[in-house]
């Protein structure tokens, strides 16, 4: 049974999306097989992997939330070996009115994913910037939530909505639901607030901030426009070796050789 990791932070601008990208694409090339889930009507994760929103329109989550097709149908093969992809649409802001009266409204990705969990060894979710019902599905089909904080003081202040967030699925529909970590991102060890603030962190959170910092990187951010995750774009830049070294310790956290 793989398991389900949230990529998760309503607050924009934190490499959420950078993340979920780059952790699925580095732990396929860990040889584990992958699937990453774009929850976000943005559809940044489906651009940034090379596919556009509009051409996979009617094969999407969006479609396999509402019960139009099955999760099967809309699984796209990346060119990554080993990481598959569920894309998303616009369409899917769609799904938080259309999912109101459902039957266990909290529970309907979780349902949509059941038929393929176990075949793959990791299932990625990027999930939306808001709290909203997609982003609540998403926490309730995950077994843990990976946060990414960049290290300024406005990104730190929405932690404690998300961290409540939590705490509501934990108590009422996924009460095994944990924190996997949180991991500092756009980190410059130049900047004496950056390290204050991860240190905070440290200090606050202790073992649940990850070792591995992702640092600032240009070349991290011009991957995306190439539709590339960045061991693809430069394999040979700190983001790569810093997003390798994520899912080495994402291996570990779960107990798995390297």
């Amino acid at each position: 049974m793989g398991k389900v990791i949230a990529i998760a932070n309503q607050k924009g601008g934190v490499g959420k999306t950078t993340t979920a990208i780059n952790l699925a694409a580095s732990l396929a090339v860990l040889e584990k097989k992958v699937l990453i889930i774009d929850a976000d009507p943005q559809a940044n994760t489906t651009s940034g992997l090379n596919f556009s929103p509009d051409n996979d329109e009617g094969r999407t989550l969006y479609e396999a939330m509402i019960g139009r097709i099955g999760i099967t149908d809309a699984l796209i093969q990346t060119e990554v070996d080993n990481l598959q992809m569920v894309p998303s649409h616009i369409n899917l802001v769609g799904a938080e009115i259309e999912l109101l009266e459902a039957d266990e409204r909290e529970s309907v990705l979780k349902k949509v994913l059941a038929p393929v969990r176990g075949d793959y060894d990791y299932i990625i979710i990027d999930c939306s910037p808001s709290l909203g019902l997609i982003t609540v599905n998403s926490l309730t089909a995950a077994d843990s939530v990976i946060i990414p904080v960049q290290p300024e003081f406005f990104a730190l202040e929405g932690l404690g909505k998300l961290l409540q967030t939590i705490r509501l699925v934990q108590s009422g529909v996924n009460p095994a639901l944990t924190i996997e970590g949180f991991v500092v991102t756009m980190y410059d060890g130049r900047t004496k607030v950056h390290t204050q603030i991860l240190n905070e962190l440290r200090e606050h959170f202790q073992d649940l901030v990850f070792k591995t910092v992702i640092q600032r990187n240009i070349r991290l951010s011009e991957a995306p426009s190439h539709g590339k995750p960045i061991l693809l774009y430069d394999i040979m830049c700190n983001g790569s070796s810093n997003y390798l070294n994520l899912a080495r310790e994402v291996l570990e956290h779960n107990g798995e050789q390297i």
